[in-house]
C-alpha cells in the first residue's frame, strides 16, 4: 500500500514528521507512536501489512514524536511526556479531524497516549475507540525499569560503535548480535534487519535525546489517565523476554480498566513492533473491527 509523508505544524511552530498509508476517508484511523529514542520506522512492519488486513479500509498514521526522528528539536521545556500528548491532541485535530482512532504506542508512546487521555479528556472520550500499550510501563508497579537500562543501552553503544556512533553504526553493527543491545531490547531470535535498525535508531538519539527526555519518564503518573480510559478497550502487550518491561506491568495496566487484555508473547524482547508482527497485528485488526462496530 503507497504511503505519503508530511509536515504536520503544531501550534508553537515545532513541525511533526508523519506517514499515512491506507484509506484517508476511512472511519477509523490506527495512529502508531513510537517509544523512546526511537522514530517512526520501527513501525514499517505494521504500516506495510495493517490496511490490507481489516475487513472494511482503515487509516494508519505514524509519526516521529518532537525531538526524535525527522521532528522538530524539543529543549528542557518540551522534552516531557505531557507535552507529547499535547502534540498528539494536536495532529488528531490537524491530521485526523473526522472519524474514529485506535492508538498504538510502543514504550513511550504508550505514555504519550495516557497523557493524551489524561489532558484532552474529552478528544480521548469522543474518538479513541481502542488502545494497544506495547511494552508500555506501569510506572507505580515494582520497578523503574527503564531509566536503569538505558545506561546500560548507552554503554553497549559505546562498545559497539565507539565515539562515532552515527557514522559507524553500518560498519560494525555485527557487534551488536554478541553484546548488550541486542540481549536487552530484542528476544531469542531477532532479525538482522531488526538489530541493524534498532541500533541506527538509538545511535541517532544518543546522547542529547536520550539525556533530554530520561528525567521525563521518571516524573510520568500513568494512573489518572487510565481512569480516563477506563470505558475504552484497552490491549496491553508484552513479550517474556522484555528486559525493559516486567510482565507485571502489562498486568497491571489491563487490569486497571474496565475492558483490558494483557498479553504475554513468548520468545519476545521489548521491540514489538519489529519483531512481534505475527501477534501485534491481529490485535490490532481487532481493536479496528470493534470501533467499526462502535
Amino acid at each position: 500500500m503507497p504511503t505519503t509523508t508530511e509536515r504536520f505544524a503544531l501550534s508553537d511552530g515545532a513541525k511533526l514528521s508523519v506517514q499515512r498509508a491506507g484509506e484517508p476517508e476511512a472511519g477509523v484511523t490506527v495512529v502508531l507512536a513510537h517509544s523512546y529514542a526511537m522514530d517512526q520506522r520501527e513501525w514499517h512492519k505494521i504500516i506495510a501489512a495493517l490496511p490490507d488486513a481489516t475487513e472494511r479500509p482503515v487509516q494508519v498514521v505514524s509519526y516521529d514524536h518532537r525531538g526524535h526522528g525527522q521532528s522538530s528539536a524539543a529543549d528542557e521545556k518540551t522534552a516531557t511526556v505531557e507535552q507529547l500528548g499535547d502534540d498528539l491532541a494536536e495532529l488528531l485535530d490537524g491530521v485526523v479531524p473526522q472519524g474514529l482512532v485506535v492508538l498504538a504506542g510502543h514504550g513511550m508512546g504508550g505514555l504519550v497516549s495516557m497523557a493524551l487521555a489524561a489532558r484532552h479528556a474529552a478528544l480521548f472520550e469522543a474518538r479513541v475507540a481502542g488502545l494497544a500499550l506495547l511494552s508500555t510501563p506501569a510506572g507505580w508497579v515494582a520497578e523503574a525499569a527503564i531509566p536503569s537500562s538505558l545506561g546500560k543501552i548507552v554503554q553497549d553503544l559505546r562498545a559497539i560503535l565507539g565515539a562515532k556512533i552515527v557514522e559507524r553504526v553500518a560498519q560494525r553493527i555485527d557487534k551488536a548480535k554478541t553484546i548488550g543491545l541486542r540481549w536487552l531490547l530484542l528476544g531469542e531470535d531477532p532479525e538482522p534487519d531488526d538489530v541493524r535498525l534498532v541500533a541506527e535508531m538509538i545511535a541517532a538519539h544518543w546522547p542529547d535525546t536520550v539525556a533530554l527526555f530520561r528525567p521525563a519518564l521518571d516524573r510520568f503518573d500513568q494512573e489518572a489517565a487510565l481512569s480516563v480510559a477506563a470505558g475504552t478497550p484497552v490491549v496491553a502487550m508484552v513479550g517474556d523476554r522484555d528486559r525493559v518491561v516486567p510482565v507485571s506491568h502489562v498486568e497491571a495496566l489491563a487490569g486497571a480498566v474496565a475492558d483490558g487484555t494483557a498479553v504475554v508473547l513468548p520468545g519476545l524482547g521489548h521491540m514489538l513492533p519489529l519483531e512481534g508482527v505475527a501477534q501485534v497485528l491481529p490485535r490490532l485488526v481487532g481493536l479496528a473491527h470493534a470501533a467499526f462496530r462502535r
